[in-house]
């Protein structure tokens, strides 16, 4: 029993540790995550914009008016490179695998991206076959735009191969410590947001609006995608910092336990000792 109640108490120190450097951690990311959303915002805003002004049009991008088909699914699973985060990974991967599955059913084709150790695990147990590439960020130290540049390249260089025709992002939305909510984005065909197409008459753009849209939305997929990998990274330390805060105080409960049956057989032993002592000089 003393080993074991060491063996928690130890256990208890790196939850308690690691609890510590994710509520440090949290704060940074957190910042990241809230500044780059208005930005991302505003650029979906100005797209949605220019996207209404220029709907019907036979010259508009690809990227906004799609393949015109909607057979081909690629899933952009962005999770974390570690665990201990509770259900933080899973929740991303059970959003994804619903999708996959519910597209399926209806007999369309599904290929995964996967950014983040944690989501290629899990989603290569039932679709090996269909992950067509997985990204590593554990050598990352400090994410930047440049990560979410080089991952839509490699997602703009398929949809031009014409690998796939709708593509969706999934990823963790940060709300607070105790609260992050997986979300999925379609991002290829760019959906424009309703409403818009009412204040696309109080501009006039130059260049026309196909040119810039030509040269925006490739630069919105990778706002889009930074935004993604940022709210992701603030919600796994959210959840990790949850679940080592847990962890500890289970710890610390199981150290209680311990103790009172340690305590309890110590006592009983002492006990029984004493009975045989009494019981020997008796019969002497």
């Amino acid at each position: 029993m003393r080993v074991r109640i060491a063996s928690t108490k130890a256990t208890q120190k790196i939850t308690k540790a690691m609890q510590m450097v994710a509520a440090s951690k949290l704060r940074r990311a957190q910042t990241a995550a809230e500044a780059a959303r208005p930005y991302a915002d505003k650029m979906s805003a100005v797209i949605s914009n220019i996207a209404s002004a220029a709907a019907g049009s036979p010259g508009a991008p690809v990227l906004l008016a799609g393949t015109g088909r909607d057979q081909v699914h690629l899933l952009l699973v962005c999770t974390g490179e570690r665990g201990l985060s509770g259900a933080f990974n899973s929740s991303i991967v059970r959003l994804a695998r619903e999708r996959a599955q519910a597209l399926m059913a209806q007999g369309k084709e599904v290929k995964f991206f996967c950014v983040g150790r944690k989501g290629y695990e899990q989603l290569r147990r039932l679709f090996d076959k269909q992950i067509v590439e997985h990204l590593d960020l554990r050598s990352v130290r400090q994410l930047g735009f440049v990560n979410a540049e080089d991952i839509a390249k490699k997602v703009l260089a398929r949809f031009d191969n014409g690998e796939f025709d709708v593509c969706t992002l999934f990823y963790s939305r940060f709300r607070s410590v105790i609260a992050q909510i997986p979300t999925a984005q379609q991002i290829i065909p760019l959906v424009v947001e309703e409403g818009a197409a009412a204040t696309t008459t109080s501009y006039e753009y130059e260049p026309e609006e196909d040119e810039i849209l030509t040269r925006l939305l490739p630069r919105n997929l990778a706002v889009q995608i930074f935004r993604a990998l940022l709210e992701n990274n603030a919600s796994f330390y959210g959840a990790q910092m949850s679940a080592m805060d847990n962890a500890t105080r289970n710890a610390g409960e199981m150290i209680r336990k311990q103790t009172l049956v340690y305590n309890r057989t110590r006592q009983a032993q002492i006990t029984k000792e004493l009975i045989e002592i009494i019981s020997g000089a008796e019969a002497v």
